[in-house]
């Protein structure tokens, strides 16, 4: 008698391609977690680390002491174990201070722990969702996303990056059948509002043109949550904020972004300049909206947005360069040259000797971000190019 159960769909094989960008995203990633797991163990380790600032502010906000005081930050970070004779100081606006609270009961050890093991499941929902968002293809693809330099560099120091990661991996999943939860995801996002311009001038576009007020009552919310929470923790927070931000220190401090780097070149001291990008960026990015607003696909259509974004943001770090993750992806998922993806693995080696080698100031970070959206670019029209051969052959 014939069965009714079907046989397993034959999986593809792995190619050479494939194998390179899994062997190179794998070791790095496994170095990564050597260095993490020994941190623990290590307060020369431990203090160097920019964690040690998030767990200075939360220091202070539990005991409802002011997050931006430079010389009590200073004494708290350099009891954590921390080696450098300055402050490190948290920049993220007030309404990302609740996110550091919980590291104030903590000691310096186990905030670390704590701290770890929150960034790392961060980037594996986040990878996960934005494979699944693809499909779950049986390939290799998705280790780039595990093994992807900056985010890898978030985890050794403690960067808050992969909180905007998330962020926009789960509104790229629910945007369209839970609004109100994507909304509250865009929370994660706006952690870093500077990483987003374009991306947030096309979605209030998007917003607008399709009527999915649901998502702002979503962000209206967790920003009104977070931003009551840290008023109650600290209720001169917005202006002790504001005065860090317009402080020589910020404001003259070199940031190897290109932003930055077309103000230096012009005059440091006209900090408007490095918005300038961005503001013609958002001009950019409304009419790429307009041409595609009828079949705007976000899971598509965000890649060159969010690579636009990183590319033109006011200020930005190398590991800032987290959020390519989704683009970079959808790109090696969507192109069908081999070429390309081992190309991507030498990108990614040359990446990771480069973090290992050079200080997160050099202006040798300046090549990443074009680099990254060259590269999507011919990923996306490689595409294009083979989905329009059979129509030409069928024609």
């Amino acid at each position: 008698m014939a069965s009714n159960v079907a046989s397993p769909p034959v999986q593809p094989r792995p190619d050479f391609a494939e194998m390179s960008l899994a062997v190179v995203a794998g070791f790095a990633l496994t170095l990564t977690a050597i260095l993490i797991c020994s941190t623990p163990f290590s307060t020369s380790l431990a203090g160097n680390r920019d964690f040690v600032c998030y767990w200075a502010t939360g220091q202070q906000l539990a005991h409802h002491a002011d997050p931006y005081d430079h010389d009590q930050l200073k004494v708290i970070e350099h009891a954590g174990g921390l080696v450098p004779n300055g402050a490190l100081i948290m920049r993220n606006p007030p309404w990302a201070l609740p996110l550091v609270l919980p590291l104030g009961f903590l000691s310096p050890r186990f905030a670390s722990v704590f701290w770890t093991i929150l960034l790392i499941a961060c980037l594996l929902v986040a990878v996960r969702v934005i494979r699944e968002l693809h499909g779950s293809p049986p390939n290799l693809i998705h280790w780039l996303g595990y093994g992807f330099s900056p985010a890898l560099l978030c985890l050794i120091m403690g960067q808050t990056s992969l909180f905007p990661l998330l962020g926009l991996a789960l509104f790229l999943r629910y945007h369209s059948t839970r609004p109100f939860v994507a909304g509250l995801a865009l929370w994660l996002c706006i952690l870093k509002p500077q990483l987003f311009l374009p991306f947030s001038a096309v979605l209030l576009a998007w917003i607008v043109f399709t009527r999915s007020y649901k998502i702002v009552l979503g962000t209206a919310v967790a920003m009104a949550v977070s931003s009551a929470v840290a008023t109650l923790l600290y209720p001169p927070a917005w202006t002790e904020y504001l005065r860090l931000m317009r402080s020589p220190s910020v404001q003259q401090e070199y940031v190897p972004c290109p932003s930055d780097a077309l103000r230096f070149a012009i005059n440091p001291h006209l900090v408007w300049i490095q918005y300038v990008p961005a503001a013609l960026c958002c001009i950019w990015a409304l009419a790429y909206y307009w041409q595609h607003r009828l079949t705007w696909n976000w899971t598509t259509n965000s890649s060159p947005l969010m690579l636009a974004s990183l590319l033109t943001a006011p200020y930005s770090w190398f590991y800032d360069q987290t959020m390519a993750i989704p683009a970079i992806m959808h790109g090696a998922y969507v192109t069908r040259s081999r070429t390309l993806i081992a190309v991507l693995s030498l990108i990614i080696a040359l990446v990771d000797v480069e973090m290992c080698k050079v200080k997160v100031l050099s202006s040798i970070f300046l090549w990443n971000i074009p680099v990254w959206f060259a590269w999507y670019l011919l990923a996306s029209f490689t595409s294009r190019k083979s989905a329009s051969r059979p129509a030409e052959a069928s024609a």
